[in-house]
């Protein structure tokens, strides 16, 4: 898995993600900093990666597309810090690995994990 740390988080990110086996480069190393949202998911997309961010733009793009790649985790956490829920990004990393190959959407907060397989569906109102 290779993940692409979106320039919301911290690129301190990048040396949790290497230390735990993860191949991880962070946007400001490949891009511009003031790059939108669709170019970071595009560079992800045509080079393997899936997008680590902090920013809902990422989800809203997926399901407006219907795009099937590149996967996107988001964490939802008012502390980012990777000291503070790294090992619980990690963990939710590895236990989902071959959807996020495959292509999902991994929600990671605090208190729960959530995923979605791409492409995003439009929920009926009795599932909700």
């Amino acid at each position: 898995m290779k993940l692409l740390v979106d320039m919301n988080l911290s690129p301190r990110w990048i040396g949790l993600l290497v230390d735990n086996g993860i191949e991880a480069a962070h946007w400001s190393t490949l891009g511009a900093n003031n790059a939108p949202d669709n170019e970071i998911m595009t560079y992800a997309s045509a080079n393997g990666y899936v997008v680590l961010t902090h920013d809902l733009d990422f989800s809203a793009i997926l399901a407006a597309t219907h795009g099937e790649k590149p996967s996107v985790v988001q964490i939802r956490a008012d502390d980012v810090s990777p000291d503070i829920i790294g090992l619980q990004v990690i963990t939710a990393l590895r236990q989902m690995a071959s959807e996020l190959a495959d292509g999902a959407l991994l929600t990671i907060d605090p208190n729960r994990t959530r995923m979605r397989l791409l492409p995003l569906q439009l929920r009926s109102i009795d599932e909700t």
